[in-house]
């Protein structure tokens, strides 16, 4: 079912800084990962606090400002309840937690494009929040030539999560067969990075509130017409 075990580097990594507060040795996982396998899996990728703050910050958010997720951006943008449930709200830098996990992602955008050359020109993310029985079905992030998301990462804020509460992360090798390439707990600090046009993934029922911030970084597809990404 999973392939963390049958590849030569397996993408899984034990995060936290280096001793000079660099993220430099995690950053360089996170690039073997998504050059080998197009993916990577870290296990408390941010300092305890942070991801603590990021918990707390979720959990005290009013539920008014959480909107039902869609599918789709701008003019495409509908709500399907048989493809999605879970609520979502924009993250932005008003709030030192939130700020301190876009400055986070943008040190990760920096060493990705002189790492891997990926081009990578913004940065957007949302928390979602499943309640019980949420799910998300099989989809994709980006299509080729069809989008401008290229990289897409996951970071979850779920303590003292077990297999038995669901809400797992499912990856699928390709999206012409439905065999499982991982399966994922959405556990406390784990952050999942992988490249948007590759894997279909899902995310199964949860059986108790489930958060996660979820991400995208972009190309800059803009024109002479049109803003793309919309600032």
């Amino acid at each position: 079912m999973s392939a963390l075990s049958s590849t030569p580097f397996d993408g899984t990594h034990n995060g936290g800084t280096s001793d000079n507060g660099s993220n430099d040795t995690l950053f360089e996982s996170i690039a073997q990962g998504l050059q080998t396998q197009g993916y990577a899996i870290t296990q408390a990728a941010l300092p305890l606090t942070l991801t603590a703050g990021l918990l707390l910050r979720v959990s005290q958010l009013p539920e008014y400002q959480f909107a039902v997720a869609g599918t789709g951006r701008q003019q495409e943008h509908q709500l399907n309840g048989f493809v999605r449930r879970d609520k979502i709200r924009w993250l932005n830098d008003e709030h030192p937690a939130e700020q301190a996990w876009l400055d986070f992602m943008g040190d990760l955008q920096r060493y990705m494009n002189r790492r891997l050359f990926l081009g990578l020109f913004s940065y957007e993310c949302h928390f979602a929040h499943y309640q019980p029985g949420d799910f998300y079905r099989k989809h994709m992030d980006a299509f080729r030539g069809q989008s401008n998301r290229v990289l897409t990462t996951v970071l979850y804020l779920n303590p003292d999560w077990e297999t038995q509460d669901g809400g797992e992360l499912v990856m699928y090798r390709d999206d012409d067969h439905n065999e499982e390439l991982l399966r994922l707990v959405p556990r406390f600090g784990t952050l999942v990075t992988f490249l948007s046009e590759e894997f279909p993934h899902e995310v199964l029922p949860a059986r108790r509130d489930r958060y996660s911030i979820a991400g995208w970084f972009r190309l800059n597809a803009s024109t002479n017409h049109r803003a793309d990404p919309p600032r």
